[in-house]
């Protein structure tokens, strides 16, 4: 080539290119990549390379012997903590009994309500009732939902709480409510039932009666006493002492009635087997028994409610 062509060549400048695409150094990122491309760090010299280890295999990091450490550890946690309540489930399970019987306490709590309603009518209207005796299938009593002379204790608690709330409303409208005073009412008639169980277990020891009859039944039928107890207070709220000594003398009557015919099948279980009465010295100490029992429910109708109506 002619030298002028080669100088002309050499002088004339080169036309840059419309799009240039920037040379990707290290440490930066591509500005059109949305997230970072790590799979091939190696390739791309991003990363520090992996030391390798005793047996030719590429060290893990720490962060990765934690992590797989931290599951482990977890697991095992998880596993014997897992242990340790089915182990305390079954321990309160067998010893659980001992001290509450809850299977017991579950016959007593099943009722409906056609049986709150025929309970109620039979403490309130007892005369007319024909049939008092507990029904029994293979030597267990039905329960309480399908036998109206079964004890039950759903009617005893709600009766006693509504007594505490009936108490709280008639000292309220006396000006003369506190929370004291209603703990002492309460208390005290926590009190009396306990005394009147303890008196009738001692005294069931010291005749040697023999009775299908337990503490849970004996709290039953002591406790049915707080629905002629509500029953006269609200009387006396809405009509003065005349309504509360009516209406509470006909329950304190219609629970006199309702424990004797219910307690003298239970206490008097050998005279009412054989249909006639048995004349003895200890039968005559049951059927004293059943009727201080009944005798003692009206007089404490009267003891804790009399002060609650002016």
């Amino acid at each position: 080539m002619h030298p002028a062509g080669l100088a002309a060549a050499a002088g004339t400048p080169r036309l840059p290119s419309k799009r240039r695409i920037p040379v990707s150094q290290p440490g930066m990122a591509d500005p059109h990549q949305l997230f970072d491309d790590t799979s091939s760090a190696q390739s791309r010299g991003y990363g520090a390379p992996r030391a390798a280890s005793g047996l030719g295999y590429p060290a893990s990091s720490p962060s990765s012997q934690a992590a797989f450490l931290a599951d482990p550890v977890s697991n095992m946690a998880m596993a014997y903590g897992s242990s340790l309540a089915a182990q305390g489930k079954e321990l309160v399970d067998k010893n659980i009994d001992r001290f509450i019987p809850v299977t017991k306490l579950k016959y007593y709590f099943a009722v409906d309500t056609v049986y709150v309603g025929k309970k109620l009518g039979l403490l309130v209207f007892p005369y007319l009732h024909q049939d008092w005796e507990v029904q029994y299938q293979q030597d267990t009593p039905v329960a309480p939902r399908f036998d109206v002379n079964a004890p039950d204790l759903y009617i005893p608690a709600m009766a006693f709480i509504t007594y505490i709330l009936v108490a709280g409303l008639a000292l309220g409208t006396q000006d003369r409510f506190s929370p004291d005073l209603l703990g002492l009412q309460a208390s005290s008639a926590l009190a009396w039932l306990a005394l009147e169980v303890l008196a009738i277990l001692l005294s069931l020891y010291l005749v040697t009666v023999n009775t299908d009859l337990t503490t849970i039944d004996l709290v039953a039928f002591l406790g049915y006493k707080y629905v002629g107890m509500i029953g006269g207070v609200l009387m006396g709220l809405l009509f003065g002492k005349t309504g509360y000594y009516l209406v509470l003398g006909w329950c304190c009557v219609s629970i006199f009635v309702f424990m004797i015919r219910t307690l003298r099948l239970k206490i008097l279980a050998e005279a009412a087997a054989e249909g006639v009465p048995v004349r003895g010295a200890r039968n005559q100490l049951r059927m004293y028994l059943t009727m201080a029992v009944a005798a003692a429910q009206p007089l404490l109708m009267y003891w804790l409610t009399f002060h609650l109506v002016r």
